[in-house]
């Protein structure tokens, strides 16, 4: 069981909190968390089940206000839309068997405006302090306690999507020393006010998003990469057949997957569908390549295919490039050669060997 507290934006030393094992918890984020722009850093205690729908309902005694019930239901539909991945989902159900509490009983340490437990693949509890807790760095203002919310409050949302995060496996998330890369990641170990940037975050963050995506896996093969994520590509081309009469059809098929390293925990070996690769062609030692077009889809995931009648011998090979918007490399499939005869013996073997004509 994990416990975390989010605490307020400060300059000030961190402070020891309440409990020992608490305070073990918030050193090893702080401290041992991924290095900016990197994948948020994994809390231990294992994973809950891949689309597991976790439900959630308020602590008898200690039920929130109804603008703060307002901002956690709409902090667990922010989660279950912006996850990425096929991460635990959210529902608020009043008959749920993960309590969610507001107020004194909050078990969040001295200066946590929130926290969780988490006992994956079992469920969680969540607080968040109320209204005008007193803290010794000032006074707790939620955003959503008023009509019109001043500079200074905390958006309960935010905090509330935070925990989320925390309760699917997210540790903070490791920041540059000036904080320039702070809107990476909702889960973080200091909470920002209005009006600073990232104080409503109601999406979480790529690198929130990337973690997910290598813990509990991609929701389709089509489906974007994380922009902080980089991961290598492996792209590969067959022809058959590879010898054809002059004007004969060759089909080309690529495939596409994510390389199969170990650090890429679910993600290694994925493959690749719905991006655009291309296939191009040259004559046998020619160094200029001419492109053909964009390969559709095949019928396997991460299939791509393409027929040609090649009037001569003629290299082919695919091409997929770095896309601007997820994080996968490019690659470039090793050539392929079709052969192009006027021998109908040649062209119905597959082999390379010249064949006589008779």
């Amino acid at each position: 069981m994990r416990i975390s507290t989010r605490r307020p934006s400060t300059t000030r030393p961190i402070r020891r909190l309440a409990t020992v094992a608490a305070a073990l918890v918030i050193l090893s984020l702080t401290f041992g968390g991924a290095a900016a722009h990197a994948p948020d850093p994994v809390l231990g205690g294992g994973l809950f089940g891949q689309n597991q729908d976790l439900r959630f309902r308020w602590r008898a005694g200690s039920e929130p206000t109804a603008a703060i019930k307002t901002a956690i239901k709409t902090a667990a539909a922010d989660a279950n839309a912006s996850r990425g991945a096929k991460a635990a989902t959210f529902t608020y159900d009043a008959a749920g068997s993960n309590p969610i509490g507001y107020g004194l009983g909050a078990t969040c340490g001295v200066n946590g405006l929130a926290c969780f437990t988490r006992t994956a693949p079992t469920g969680f509890t969540m607080w968040l302090r109320e209204q005008g807790h007193v803290f010794d760095w000032g006074t707790l203002k939620w955003c959503q306690a008023y009509a019109s919310p001043p500079n200074g409050c905390y958006d309960a949302e935010t905090i509330a999507l935070d925990e989320f995060g925390h309760v699917e496996v997210l540790g903070h998330h490791g920041n540059f020393a000036d904080d320039s890369d702070y809107l990476d990641a909702v889960v973080q170990t200091y909470s920002r006010t209005k009006p600073a940037a990232g104080w409503n975050m109601h999406t979480f963050g790529r690198c929130d998003v990337a973690t997910l995506q290598l813990q509990y896996d991609m929701q389709a093969w089509t489906a974007k990469y994380s922009t902080c994520l980089d991961l290598s590509t492996e792209l590969k081309l067959a022809a058959s057949p590879i010898a054809v009469p002059v004007g004969g059809t060759t089909t080309l098929t690529a495939t596409l997957k994510v390389v199969d390293y170990d650090s890429y925990v679910l993600l290694g070996g994925n493959p690749i569908s719905g991006r655009i690769v291309t296939l191009q062609r040259r004559a046998p030692g020619a160094t200029g390549w001419t492109t053909v077009g964009a390969m559709p889809a095949g019928a396997g995931a991460g299939s791509y295919i393409l027929s040609q009648r090649p009037q001569v011998d003629t290299e082919y090979r695919a091409v997929f490039t770095k896309p601007a918007d997820e994080g996968l490399k490019g690659d470039t499939a090793p050539t392929v050669t079709v052969y192009a005869s006027t021998c109908t013996a040649a062209a119905a073997t597959t082999s390379t060997i010249a064949v006589p004509c008779l």
